[in-house]
């Protein structure tokens, strides 16, 4: 399917103004959600900006991807803003794939959200105070605060609209595509509160493998509704994930047990029933090691998952610290079927991150790794988009160390990529990184300082001496 624009942002005029921003929220979310898509896709995604007063026609709408809501209070509260959703959703009736997506710029509840966004799951993009509860603007995108909360949400948007995107390139046609996405999906069961974000992190780390990870709707409040959406998701899927932690859960209209408890029933008669027809499926069920907050009916479901058979029905049940179980889950998923053919050398490996800009300038510095007796690997530029990712990742997996040169590439490029090494954990790796560093052109080396509080060497000034320093960085990560 062939469209022009990408993604459209629709939003009221009021959310777009700043006090503390020389651009306004939009148009910052703009600018970084064209980032995370440029590192997902391979190339700068058309993304165009739908203020309410602005008019945008049906031929348009026909013409774009996917649709972006900022939820607020102003959107709500503007007809505009309502009309250009609905118009979107008209104008793309005929497509599977999820296309809208909504974005929380401030908390709303469920009932002040507009019917045809309500069941959606949102990216919460608001910052709360820890000490009053109130909602307040992030003054630093870059802070703790908004690493932990903003940028690991556009991270999950990013994903799941480069999903959509490649699903709307390739997969009404590309069987092969529509296979392997077949093979890799999983149900990650949603969590009690206590574990939303542990949750969140498992997820993104899936996606970032190739895998796709339902439920991709918010779970329906009525038993019937939740019962047939949850079977029809298992269905799709070779492999349940559970995380069971303090919490019990919400209970849905209809039923006497909580959500996390009926996905985990509901999962393990889907074993039964795979079982029965020869077909393989899994379940990884992680209870927390620390349950001290629970409540007589969490611990008597917990003690239920571990003592009743029908229950373990194709389980593997886990209480550990998560990072263990993550490292399992690794293990079983993400080394068995995408295990990488290191080469093999007498040294280390590094990890020798440019862009394509700057092959030619990068030379000099690859030449001096090589002859101190590393094995440099370097990314991939070509082929599949998402093999150039799973590239990206696999070589963050294995690497021993890390250089970023940066030449004519710009200062937001090498900031994904120190935010890349800083997440490099995430992604499986079982060592620590030996050094990183940081290679600047004389003529681009005035914005490298900001980048020293990351535990980075930063390498500098003219060719000469970047080499020199470049040879006692090599020297340091040796011994």
């Amino acid at each position: 399917m062939a469209l022009d624009i990408d993604v459209i942002i629709a939003f009221a005029e009021k959310d777009n103004g700043s006090a503390k921003q020389d651009l306004g929220w939009v148009t910052q979310f703009k600018k970084f959600l064209e980032l995370m898509l440029f590192q997902v896709l391979g190339q700068k995604p058309n993304i165009v900006l739908k203020e309410e007063f602005d008019s945008v026609t049906a031929s348009t709408m026909d013409n774009a991807a996917v649709l972006v809501a900022i939820l607020s209070k102003e959107f709500i509260e503007s007809g505009r803003c309502l009309d250009t959703v609905e118009a979107f959703y008209k104008a793309t009736t005929n497509t599977k794939a999820n296309r809208v997506f909504k974005v929380m710029k401030s908390p709303l509840s469920s009932t002040e959200q507009p019917p045809r966004l309500r069941d959606l799951i949102g990216y919460d993009m608001y910052q709360l105070d820890a000490e009053t509860g109130l909602m307040k603007e992030y003054a630093d995108f870059f802070s703790e605060e908004a690493e932990r909360q903003y940028w690991m949400k556009m991270v999950d948007l990013a994903y799941d609209i480069h999903e959509t995107l490649i699903f709307l390139r390739e997969g009404e046609t590309n069987t092969e595509v529509k296979n392997i996405y077949k093979r890799k999906t999983i149900y990650l069961a949603e969590t009690g509160h206590d574990l939303s974000v542990q949750r969140n992190i498992i997820k993104r780390e899936l996606q970032r493998h190739g895998y796709i990870v339902l439920p991709k709707q918010t779970l329906p409040n009525q038993f019937s509704e939740l019962e047939k959406m949850v079977k029809k998701d298992l269905e799709e899927c070779g492999l349940s994930i559970h995380l069971v932690g303090s919490a019990y859960g919400e209970i849905p209209e209809g039923s006497d047990r909580s959500i996390v408890d009926l996905q985990n029933q509901l999962a393990a008669e889907q074993s039964a029933t795979k079982k029965n027809r020869n077909e393989d499926f899994a379940r990884l069920i992680w209870i927390s090691p620390n349950l001290k907050n629970a409540s007589d009916r969490q611990k008597a479901f917990i003690d239920t998952i571990k003592r009743d058979v029908e229950a373990q029905e194709g389980a593997e049940i886990l209480q550990n610290p998560l990072e263990d179980f993550k490292n399992i889950m690794r293990e079983e998923l993400l080394e068995s079927s995408e295990r990488v053919t290191q080469q093999e050398s007498n040294g280390k490996s590094i990890y020798l991150l440019h862009d394509r800009v700057d092959e030619q300038a990068v030379k000099p510095y690859r030449e001096v790794i090589e002859k101190n007796g590393f094995h440099v690997v370097e990314p991939v530029f070509e082929g599949d988009l998402l093999e150039v990712r799973k590239n990206h990742i696999d070589n963050l997996r294995n690497l021993d160390g890390a250089i970023i040169f940066k030449d004519k590439v710009n200062d937001q490029w090498v900031r994904m990529k120190v935010l890349d090494l800083l997440k490099a954990p995430g992604f499986g790796r079982k060592k620590p990184i030996l050094g990183k560093a940081i290679i600047s052109s004389e003529a681009s080396s005035k914005n490298i300082e900001s980048f020293k509080s990351q535990n980075l060497t930063l390498i500098s000034g003219d060719q000469n001496k970047a080499l020199e320093s470049l040879k006692s960085f090599l020297s340091d990560i040796k011994s």
